[in-house]
């Protein structure tokens, strides 16, 4: 990192102190919370309509790249659990292979991301976020799948936290990024990066910028189809993020996958409709009661969807031995 971009980078990096009294209020927050978790709203359960999506005129191929791997406690991801175990998660990025182009969800992580990305989020969040090393960095797994960065024609992150942008580094300056408009604006307005965003990885990017604007898909209140075929579908799953959005995909092996980010950081939280603890809930999710509503979406999808959040480790795992 150049001098001149590490001063860009600090400038824009949310106080200190403001992120660790943020923490502290997230961590006096949690014990009730293990004990008394929110509960679902049947409510708001009971009045969704599940929307059949178009059908696909086209199928597309599915690659998971699996680049990191972490864990947290049970508990914390899915409040009100009652276990000591930790929770694998994983960090990985999604090629899609589409006979209009091929990109990638969520291109996640850089080589060397704990020097070159982390060192911009303000602490505690570093120690909170980092992966374990070594990670495997974007240009080192394209190449092992024969594919430079080159050869992608746009990314689609589910959304701007660092670890779901931060192979950029590694990708064209020219490299389009389709992006929700609500989600850039989020992220790159201000003086200050929101928790959890790095700015880096985006300065001097061509982001293609659009909105939601299509018709209710399955549980979710707004749609884009992306190539206009049903293959592709791009849904409404604000409350992480402000624009926070899953990828549904009709792959060639019949199934109907949804990419949802980080919605959720585990299926567990759909099964048990659970949002996460306050610590980490409070520092992450920017609303979240819309983040409570998308749990809910999701848990009420039909049987035949494979979600796979961003960091599922068992999600990831079983759809990446299908590669």
């Amino acid at each position: 990192m150049s001098d001149s971009h590490g001063f860009a980078a600090r400038a824009e990096q949310t106080p200190t102190l403001s992120t660790v009294l943020r923490c502290c209020a997230a961590v006096a927050a949690t014990p009730a919370r293990l004990v008394r978790p929110r509960r679902a709203d049947r409510g708001l359960l009971a009045g969704l309509t599940v929307l059949d999506p178009p059908s696909a005129r086209t199928t597309v191929q599915l690659t998971v790249i699996r680049q990191g791997d972490m864990a947290a406690p049970k508990t914390i991801v899915a409040e009100g659990v009652r276990s000591l175990r930790s929770l694998p998660l994983t960090m990985a990025a999604f090629l899609v292979e589409h006979p209009k182009g091929r990109f990638l969800v969520d291109p996640a992580l850089c080589s060397k991301v704990h020097d070159r990305v982390l060192p911009e989020l303000p602490f505690p969040i570093p120690l909170l976020v980092a992966p374990h090393k070594p990670v495997l960095g974007l240009a080192d797994a394209l190449a092992a799948r024969g594919l430079a960065g080159g050869d992608l024609d746009f990314v689609i992150p589910t959304h701007l936290h660092w670890d779901h942008v931060s192979g950029l580094l590694e990708l064209p300056t020219s490299m389009p990024i389709r992006l929700p408009r609500a989600e850039h604006e989020w992220a790159m307005s201000g003086a200050h990066a929101p928790i959890g965003v790095a700015r880096g990885p985006l300065r001097d990017r061509a982001f293609d910028l659009f909105d939601l604007d299509g018709p209710p898909v399955l549980t979710f209140p707004r749609s884009r189809d992306l190539f206009g075929d049903g293959s592709v579908l791009l849904v409404d799953l604000a409350g992480h993020t402000p624009g926070s959005i899953g990828v549904l995909l009709a792959v060639d092996d019949g199934s109907r996958v949804l990419l949802a980010g980080d919605a959720v950081w585990s299926k567990l939280q759909i099964d048990l409709l659970r949002e996460k603890a306050p610590m980490p809930g409070q520092i992450f999710d920017t609303d979240r009661d819309a983040a409570f509503t998308t749990v809910h979406r999701l848990h009420a999808l039909p049987p035949g969807i494979e979600i796979i959040a961003g960091h599922d480790h068992a999600a990831i795992t079983a759809r990446a031995a299908r590669n």
